[in-house]
């Protein structure tokens, strides 16, 4: 027999990995979307014998794995995957499909995938389309559909990173020689991914390393975060003594400034009294002194009068 080969599907629920997966083993092994109303959230395994080719073949389906949020849950189906890989990962199915557009979250799968194995997950990766009969229908290659205009940018910049290494899968056909001709040029592939590794799998000791590595830039951040948590608490420690400061001097300004307006308002009071006062007795001075001229006047007509008749 020669060398078995560890086949990992990932990607989103609904593009047919687990239908990609019963093509590669010959059987209804893995439950998929069109044959079960439940799709489980697991990582499983599954073997065949490729009688052609002389090897074992191990497929390990993620149904649903990056469909969850939880990391968490992430984190412990990834290292399920990885363990359920003894003689580690010969290559790894990205499934996709023609029927639907390349999304944000295929985006983020790879992402995760890079984050968490590290970049040589992409050494080992190959773009899988399902869909192979709408292109078929339609007349197209799987080159055409990619050589569209609107085939996103970032789909492009994967298929770089992967070594352009692509194929087109039809899981509906009946037709037996298509089959076997789709498994061929997938498993020939999957040989230009070993040949091109050095025929060294992706291990559970990458992984582990990758993990270490994580940890490491984790406890960084951790540290980073520290620092910056203690310079964020000094700062405010700072900030709050000095609005203090401020308030008191805010305070001590405005209680000497009321003190002042009280005393400047008594003064203003004081002075209008006093002018009040002044007015009053220069008004009543100048009725006092009309008072006296008017007596005055009538006092010397009397005086006048007097005088004549006395002559």
């Amino acid at each position: 027999m020669n060398e078995a080969r560890t086949i990992v599907l990932v990607g989103k629920t609904g593009n047919g990995k687990s239908s990609t997966g019963n093509s590669l083993l010959g059987t209804r092994a893995f439950k998929s979307k069109s044959s079960s109303g439940s799709v489980t959230a697991t990582c499983q395994l599954q073997t065949t014998t490729l009688e052609n080719r002389r090897q074992f073949l191990y497929v390990i389906d993620t149904p649903g794995l990056f469909d969850f949020s939880g990391e968490d849950h992430i984190k412990k189906e990834i290292v399920k995957c990885v363990e359920m890989a003894k003689d580690g990962i010969h290559a790894v199915l990205f499934v996709l499909s023609v029927r639907a557009r390349f999304s944000r979250e295929e985006e983020a799968v790879i992402a995760n995938m890079i984050e968490m194995f590290g970049a040589k997950i992409t050494d080992y990766m190959i773009l899988l389309f399902t869909g192979g009969d709408d292109l078929e229908e339609s007349e197209e290659t799987l080159e055409d559909y990619l050589g569209r205009d609107e085939c996103p940018e970032p789909l492009k910049d994967i298929i770089g990173k992967c070594g352009n290494r692509c194929i087109l899968f039809d899981n509906r056909t009946k037709d037996e020689r298509k089959k076997n001709e789709q498994l061929e040029k997938l498993f020939a592939l999957v040989d230009d991914v070993v040949k091109d590794n050095d025929s060294k799998p992706y291990t559970h000791e990458l992984f582990k390393l990758q993990a270490k590595k994580l940890r490491i830039q984790d406890e960084v951040n951790s540290s980073e975060q520290e620092k910056m948590k203690s310079y964020e608490e000094q700062l405010k420690r700072m900030t709050d003594m000095i609005e203090l400061k401020l308030k008191v001097q805010t305070e001590k300004l405005e209680k000497q400034l009321a003190k002042e307006k009280a005393a400047r308002l008594k003064v203003e009071k004081a002075a209008k009294a006093t002018h009040k006062k002044a007015t009053q007795e220069i008004r009543k001075a100048n009725e006092n002194l009309n008072k006296a001229m008017i007596e005055t006047a009538r006092l010397r007509h009397e005086a006048g009068k007097t005088s004549c008749i006395i002559m």
